[in-house]
């Protein structure tokens, strides 16, 4: 999706706003062990997902309407090759925008894995902050 500079420079802070948000709500969840273990996940994959789209944003004006993690960490490379160094964690998360939500053949998570989710989203996070600042 392409949009004009006015729109860049109202649609990359809301981006990280929006990733915030999936933060404390993971947050709050590690916090009171209490919820479901599987949201943490899923919001973990999400604060990835909107930190690599706002980096998109702020640098190209655009981003695309996918959800493949390593295919964004791909497209920030073609920027800058360091994403390469997250490249492990993006494939780590990309699994639970499925997994999470649909029932199937997908494991049961339980806190251990929602606390790994949610430091390969912080490191993500911090990662792309670093290069936008």
């Amino acid at each position: 999706m392409k949009s004009d500079r006015k729109d860049k420079e109202k649609l990359f802070p809301e981006w990280f706003r929006k990733a915030e948000e999936d933060e404390l709500s993971a947050r709050d969840i590690l916090n009171d062990q209490e919820g479901a273990p599987s949201t943490v996940c899923f919001l973990s994959q999400q604060i990835a997902e909107k930190c690599l789209k706002g980096y998109l944003v702020y640098k190209k004006n655009e981003f695309p309407r996918i959800h493949l993690l390593d295919k964004l960490i791909n497209l920030c490379r073609e920027i800058d090759r360091s994403f390469d160094d997250i490249m492990k964690e993006a494939k780590f998360l990309s699994d639970f925008y499925v997994a999470t939500r649909y029932p199937g053949d997908f494991p049961d998570f339980d806190f251990k894995d929602a606390e790994k989710a949610f430091e390969a989203a912080l490191k993500i996070k911090n990662f792309v902050l670093k290069r936008i600042k």
